[in-house]
This record gives C-alpha cells, structure tokens and sequence, in this order.
C-alpha cells in the first residue's frame, strides 16, 4: 500500500445525555426520507445533474424540512454520490432502509477527552456520550477527525468519528507470505513455515445449515417467524464467527510482523473473483471470498494503524510453478511435485512460497530491502588510500 492519507474509524454505542432520544430518531427518520425523494429522483432522469444542478433542484426542499443550510448541501450530495455509483455498477434503484445520517465539522463537534459527541441535523443540539473502553477511544487523540456518523439500529444508537491519519511505512528487512484458504492459512517468510487454523469452515456449516432451511421451506421462510428468526441466526452467527476471527488473527499477525520489521504479502482478490465461473457449490465460493475480504480488510487495516508495510501481488499460477525452478508442478491430490528439481510440499505451502517471492521481487525493484553496507564512492576510495598510507 502506498504511504499517504488514510482514515480510521472510532466506532463505539452511544446514548443521548443531553436532548430528546425520541427527538433525534425523527431527525434521523427525516434525513433519511428526504434523501430517498432525492434518490428517486436522480434515478428517473436520463442524465445525473451537476452539483450546481442538484443545488437548484432540491436546495429548496430540504431547506422545508428545517435542515440547516451545509446538512442540506450534504444530503444531495450524498444522494448524488450514490446515484452515481449504483448505476455504474449496474444495480437497482437504492432502497434506504437504515437510520442514519453522515456530518462533517459545520454539524458536530467531537470532544474526546470527555468521551461525548454533539451533533445537529436542523435545530436542536444532542449530545452524545460515548459506551467505549477508555483505553480504546485514548487511541484517537491528536488525530484529525474528518466526519460523525449516526445510526440507529436493533434499537441501539451507534456512532462512527473518521479520522485522517498519515500512513508511514517502514522499510522491511523481510517479507511475510500469506497464503489464505478455507481451513488453514499458510505463512512464509523465507526460512520457514507456520500454519494457522481458521474457524472459516465452523461458519461456513452454520450458513449452509441456513441455506438448507431456506431450500426446505422455499416459501415458508420467508413468512413463519420460528424459521425466520433461526435463518437470521445462523446467517448472524457466521458472520459474527469470520469478523471476531479476522480481527484477532490480523492483529496477531500485523504485531508479529511489526517486532521483526517485516512486510506482509498478501493476494489481489479482483484475480480470485475471476474464477467464479468455474466453481461447482457456488455458495461455498460466495462465503470463502466474503471470509477472504474480511481478513484482508482486517490485516490492511491494522498495518496501517501500526504502519507495516502491505504488498498486493498478483495470485495467478502462485499454486501451478515450482517455487525452485518455475517448473509446471505435478499434483496428487494436495501434493505437489517437480518432476525437474524433485520439490514436495502441499499446495498451500507452494502457494505461500510464491507469493513470498512475487512480493520479493516486486518490493525489491520499487524501494529495495536494505543493502548490507552502503555504496562506496570516489571519495571513499580516495580517503581509505590515505589512511593505508598513514
């Protein structure tokens, strides 16, 4: 990842100290039907109007619901943004089905030092006290905060504080190959490999279980509320097993990496996603991608709060050549076999071993690993000579 500016995000539950609860949530019930007029909108013209455009159009209207001024401003252009995004990607016209509303600076004020949040949407001010360890919100202070979102959702009131950060890797003294797959997870770092039990498959059984009642009761599923409620929880529950994972397997691994200076090498999964027509159960491949992006997602951004170096490598063929030679490998079953150099090792270790080296060579030509001495130049020569001589 390149070094610059990257945002996180502060995410803690939260209550209404000062204001009306009832009174924000209608804030919120507000912003949130508004923006869909808008939406619904955009989505019947032939073409997206200009900022300049939308200001004209619905400046307006949202000024009639009591929203101040820049909240409006926000609100089109939001609704704009996500437009445009829908329908470059081909989708349907966006349903918005969540409470919840984005802020900048003009409309919130953030106070960590006393843990609360204050937020406005049109008149009135709600301050919001943060349900947080303290030692976690500790972490934020002296960075930059750039927005305050608000949901409301199972009867719970979150909010979200973004803040900027400036990204400034390390220069690695090696290189930490991930090789991730539905069971276990291959590390390799040129000496050595360790391997990681996941708990993918533990949830990958209860969304299959839910998958099952669902094809049970193709149509009873959907209105029976006994089996409604345990298809959520299966589906619930293993979603819940892939993110607590990744974000404890993450951390281990990114703090691992940080005490020995090393990079983490990690695959491009836009080329896994290619391979989606030639799978058999496509709801075993949907569910190891979703459980890949989460551990990715989780490893990328816990090296970017420590600042260890990620490097994306190209996931074509690292399972098909030999890691010795560049030989096509012969595989019985999992093993694989160089008929020209006589290499063994399972495929996870072949895998993990390739993208080791792809991230090798291609950090090597970017900012180099550390040289083992520096380069020695004219005058180096010349003042070594004088002192031989002396």
């Amino acid at each position: 990842m390149p070094e610059g500016t990257y945002h996180r995000a502060l995410k803690a539950e939260a209550e209404v100290v000062d204001g009306n609860l009832n009174d924000l949530l209608w804030d919120l019930t507000l912003y949130r039907h508004a923006m869909q007029r808008i939406v619904d909108a955009l989505w019947d013209l032939d073409r997206v109007p200009n900022r300049s455009q939308m200001h004209q159009l619905f400046y307006q209207l949202l000024r009639s619901y009591g929203f101040r001024a820049h909240v409006a401003r926000n609100i089109y252009d939001y609704a704009l943004a996500l437009v445009k995004a829908t329908k470059s990607n081909n989708g349907s016209r966006p349903v918005l089905r969540r409470l919840s509303a984005r802020l900048d600076y003009q409309d919130a004020r953030v106070e960590l030092d006393k843990g609360i949040v204050k937020v406005i949407l049109r008149d009135k001010w709600y301050t919001l006290k943060l349900k947080h360890r303290r030692d976690y919100v500790e972490k934020f202070r002296g960075l930059r905060w750039k927005e305050v979102h608000v949901k409301y959702e199972n009867s719970k009131l979150f909010v979200s504080v973004i803040f900027e950060f400036k990204y400034h890797p390390y220069v690695p003294r090696n290189i930490i190959a991930l090789d991730i797959n539905l069971k276990t997870i291959v590390a390799y770092n040129g000496f050595g490999v360790r391997r990681f039990k996941t708990r993918f498959a533990d949830a990958l059984s209860k969304r299959k279980r839910a998958e099952e009642l669902q094809r049970k009761y193709p149509k009873r599923w959907r209105y029976n509320k006994r089996i409604l409620n345990r298809v959520r929880e299966l589906h619930r529950k293993a979603r819940s097993i892939v993110v607590d994972w990744s974000w404890k397997l993450a951390k281990q691994i990114v703090l691992k990496a940080l005490r020995r200076g090393h990079a983490i090498a990690l695959e491009d999964l836009n080329g896994l996603r290619k391979r989606a027509n030639n799978v058999s159960d496509v709801v075993v491949w949907k569910f190891t991608m979703f459980a890949y992006r989460k551990l990715q997602h989780a490893i990328m951004a816990k090296a970017l709060e420590y600042g260890v170096p990620v490097i994306i490598v190209d996931p074509k063929g690292t399972s098909s050549v030999c890691p010795i030679c560049g030989h096509k490998l012969t595989y019985i079953h999992r093993l694989a076999i160089c008929e020209r150099c006589s290499f063994i090792a399972d495929r996870d270790t072949v895998g993990a071993m390739n993208i080791w080296l792809r991230a090798l060579h291609a950090h090597a030509g970017a900012c180099g690993l550390p040289p083992s001495a520096p380069p020695v130049k004219d005058e180096t020569r010349q003042r070594g000579r004088k002192q031989m001589r002396g």
